[in-house]
C-alpha cells in the first residue's frame, strides 16, 4: 500500500524523532511505502503549523489519488480547526481508507459525514502506535491489518488482548520492561451489544458535536467513547456534556474504551462510575474497558459498521463497513 501520513496537531515527527525513525522502519518491513505530509519535522510550538498550512498537508494528501491509505501520525488537541478547510468533496469522489485515534477523531468522524465512501477506522497512528517497541506494535498492526484486510460484504470478528499496558516508559528510547495488566472488559445491563458504531475520542468530540461534521446518530447507533490523560473532573464534565446535548436519549448503548493513565483525584471513582452517576438511572447498557483506546496493543474499530460485542468473552464483530 502507499500511505500517506499527516500531523494534525501534536508536531510529533520533530519531537520524537527516534519513535518517527522506527515507525518508518516498522512501514518498510512490511513492504508498505510512506509518503510523508509536507509539514513532516517541523514545529510551530504547540502544533506542526498554522491551520492553513496544516489543512494544506491534508489536503495534498487528499488529491493524491496514488495513495491507498492516510493515517495521523498522532492527535493532539486542536484537530477540529481544520475541518472549515477540507476538500470531503474530492475525498468522496475519489475514496481512501482514513486511520487515526485521539485528536484525528474529529478528521474521522468528518470523514464518516461528509465523505462516507472512505472506509473511516478509529485505529493506530504511525509515530504513537507503530513507534512502540516490540511486540506491542505488531499486535496493534495484526488488528489494523485483519479489518483493512476484510471485504465490504465481509464480517470480522477481532478478540481482545490477553494483556494491555498504560506505561508511558520507552516513548523515545528503551529504559525497561512496561508494566502489563490482565484484560478484563465490563458491563452494566447485558453483556452483548449490537448495533450501528459511532465516536471516538470524547475530549476532541465536544470541539464539533453540534456541526455538519458530526455523523447522524441514530436509536441504532453505539456510542464509542474513549479517553486518555484526563481526570474525574474533566471526565464528569464531558460525560455531562453529552447528557446535556441528549445523546444519551439517542442511542442504543455505550461502548466506553479504557482510559489510560487516568487521575481519580483521590476519589477512588472511575470513568465508569462517573458515567453511571451521570447517567442517573438511565439503563442505556454500557459495555467498558474496551481495548480500542490510548492503550497498547490497540484494537481497531470501523466507524459506521455494524458491531456486535460481548463483553464476557471479550470479542467484537463488524460488518458492513
Amino acid at each position: 500500500m502507499n500511505i500517506g501520513f499527516y500531523s494534525p496537531a501534536t508536531p510529533i515527527t520533530a519531537l520524537a524523532p527516534q519513535r518517527f525513525e522506527r515507525a518508518q522502519a516498522f512501514f518498510a518491513s512490511k513492504g508498505h511505502t510512506l509518503v510523508a505530509g509536507r509539514l513532516t519535522g517541523q514545529q510551530d510550538f504547540y502544533r506542526s503549523g498554522s491551520i492553513k498550512e496544516r489543512a494544506a498537508e491534508l489536503n495534498e494528501l487528499i488529491h493524491n489519488d496514488d495513495l491507498d491509505m492516510i493515517i495521523s501520525t498522532i492527535g493532539g488537541t486542536n484537530s477540529n480547526s481544520l475541518l472549515p478547510y477540507l476538500d470531503f468533496k474530492y475525498l468522496k469522489n475519489h475514496p481512501k481508507i482514513i486511520v487515526g485515534y485521539s485528536d484525528a477523531t474529529a478528521f474521522l468522524l468528518a470523514v464518516r459525514s461528509l465523505a462516507p465512501t472512505c472506509r473511516v477506522l478509529y485505529g493506530p497512528a504511525l509515530v504513537a502506535s507503530f513507534g512502540e517497541f516490540p511486540p506491542l506494535a505488531e499486535e496493534t498492526w495484526d488488528y489494523l491489518e485483519k479489518i483493512i484486510c476484510t471485504g465490504k460484504n465481509a464480517a470480522i470478528t477481532l478478540t481482545a488482548p490477553e494483556l494491555w499496558t498504560e506505561d508511558q516508559k520507552n516513548w523515545e528510547t528503551y529504559q525497561a520492561p512496561l508494566t502489563m495488566q490482565k484484560n478484563q472488559w465490563g458491563f452494566t445491563e447485558a453483556p452483548k451489544l449490537e448495533g450501528r458504531i459511532v465516536g471516538g475520542n470524547l475530549n476532541t468530540m465536544y470541539g464539533f458535536l453540534a456541526s455538519k461534521f458530526f455523523p447522524k446518530i441514530t436509536p441504532n447507533s453505539l456510542l464509542f467513547i474513549e479517553d486518555a490523560e484526563k481526570d474525574a473532573a474533566t471526565v464528569e464534565k464531558n460525560f455531562a456534556m453529552l447528557k446535556a446535548a441528549g445523546v444519551f436519549e439517542m442511542v442504543k448503548g455505550i461502548i466506553l474504551g479504557k482510559h489510560a493513565n487516568y487521575d481519580d483525584l483521590g476519589s477512588g471513582r472511575q470513568p465508569i462510575d462517573i458515567l453511571l452517576e451521570v447517567l442517573n438511572g438511565n439503563p442505556l447498557p454500557v459495555i467498558y474497558e474496551y481495548d480500542s483506546c490510548h492503550t497498547r496493543p490497540m484494537m481497531t474499530t470501523p466507524i459506521g459498521a455494524y458491531a456486535h460485542f460481548d463483553a464476557e468473552a471479550m470479542k467484537v464483530s463488524f460488518s458492513d463497513f
